[in-house]
């Protein structure tokens, strides 16, 4: 067998494995491992070939783990369930409560403004969606909410974390992609914006319309007024990261650590017990240890595609297309969302990045190209960032949609009065609301090139 052979029967065997419910991390390390030891024993023999591939895959764990970029990952992290614990999140959605809750489905409006202000310090949707079952779907089936809208609405505001920064997963795909972090980071701010802003006209316009989302009044501007300071440290959080990194005055993981001791002086000041605060720690140590683990695994992976030579015919397939690019960009997206449907987020991504994204420079011209001479008018630097906002929201909508849809899996988890299947039926508006957002993020890419390109 040639290693391209070689190539395609060892990814029909992870798929196989990820279907079979083994855990991405483990089946991309093994089906990588096994790979290059098929690729270099044919090539140098069997014992001298074996050596070589297993030296290969056993340094990639630590050749990756000391790199810089990654540090990021755990500062964004810990910030995220310092706010938990500390009781920021309850505060952030009664603040949301009180200044919004006058409009048609305002606690609903609320929860995705929330959601997504938690968004900005927590970094991962299903820890959003975990956190706000918790504190915002008792409240609104108090005040007279069906089921089905407030888990909904819990679930997609979840996915606001995907984008904006700190996002967990847009560090990852900087990192796999070899692109800025702070870049990516800013990428994400104005279409996290945009997507909220959709969801919040979806909720006014059912509310208007179905008239089963009453709206709370009755707050006085003193009650709205004394829930302000509860929310600061978020709001400074937010401001350090955003200027820091926009002014070039840190990198993003001395930006990350500046927020975590931000949110951790105010925990104390809050009143977070040093219970508290271990729970933070040890839950932060578990979910990086997860990523850290996957990427790993993947990294195996990805080095045995390029032995097997796969980015690269796909690459060669991709622009022999005769169809035009946009086209192909959208096919591109389909099959993401198609995928999503049967592979959680992050692998999703760390599978497919290696050879897709390849292919979609070589559409716009290659990596270096200028404005002038792409396909998609941007350069290969704004291209590499305008698609990875797409991927990052292809794999958002791919968060509430059935059979994975985690996020509703998790609020059906948290909330066991709330079938999952009323959540995913519930989250047929926010799907359409997501079309939309991507739609116009593909019409118009400035939404998301603006603040990168003027950094």
């Amino acid at each position: 067998m040639t290693p391209f052979e070689i190539g395609l029967v060892m990814t029909g065997v992870l798929l196989l494995l990820v279907v079979f419910g083994v855990r991405v991390a483990f089946a991309a390390a093994f089906v990588g491992t096994v790979g290059l030891i098929a690729i270099f024993t044919q090539k140098l023999g069997f014992e001298k070939g074996l050596v070589v591939a297993l030296k290969m895959a056993g340094t990639i764990p630590h050749s990756k783990s000391v790199t810089y970029s990654l540090s990021v990952l755990p500062t964004f992290i810990l910030i995220g369930f310092l706010a938990f614990y500390a009781g920021f999140t309850r505060q952030l959605f009664e603040a949301a409560k009180r200044w919004l809750g006058w409009l048609p489905g305002g606690m609903a409006v609320g929860t995705v403004f929330a959601t997504a202000g938690f968004a900005a310090v927590s970094g991962a949707s299903v820890a959003t969606a975990a956190v706000f079952a918790r504190v915002a779907i008792p409240e609104m089936l108090a005040v007279g909410y069906s089921k089905r809208l407030s888990a909904a609405v819990v679930a997609a505001g979840g996915t606001l974390a995907s984008l904006i920064p700190p996002s967990a997963i847009l560090v990852i795909y900087a990192i796999l992609v070899e692109q800025s972090v702070a870049k990516l980071l800013l990428a994400g701010f104005l279409p996290g914006v945009f997507s909220a802003l959709i969801y919040v006209l979806i909720i006014v316009g059912m509310s208007m319309w179905k008239g089963d989302a009453p709206a709370v009044g009755g707050f006085t501007w003193g009650e709205r007024l004394s829930s302000v300071p509860g929310t600061l440290p978020i709001v400074a959080v937010v401001v350090i990261i955003f200027v820091s990194l926009y002014g070039g005055y840190a990198t993003p993981t001395e930006a990350g650590a500046l927020g975590a001791f931000v949110v951790l002086v105010s925990a104390f000041v809050n009143g977070m017990r040093s219970r508290q605060l271990w729970q933070a720690l040890h839950e932060t140590a578990k979910l990086t240890v997860m990523i850290f683990t996957l990427i790993w695994g993947v990294l195996v992976y990805v080095r045995f595609l390029g032995f097997a030579g796969l980015p690269e015919a796909f690459k060669l397939f991709i622009v022999s297309l005769e169809f035009s690019p946009w086209i192909v960009l959208i096919l591109i997206l389909c099959a993401y969302a198609v995928l999503g449907m049967f592979i959680d987020a992050i692998g999703m991504l760390i599978l497919t990045l290696p050879v897709v994204y390849p292919a979609v420079m070589a559409l716009n011209g290659g990596e270096g190209v200028s404005a002038a001479d792409s396909a998609f008018g941007m350069s290969g630097e704004l291209c590499a960032i305008w698609f990875g906002i797409l991927v990052v929201k292809m794999a958002e909508l791919c968060l509430i949609t059935p059979p994975i849809g985690l996020n509703c899996f998790v609020v059906a988890g948290v909330r066991d009065d709330i079938p999952v299947q009323e959540v995913f039926r519930g989250c047929v508006p926010f799907f359409v609301a997501d079309i939309l957002t991507i739609a116009g993020l593909v019409a118009f890419p400035s939404i998301i090139t603006l603040l990168p390109s003027i950094m």
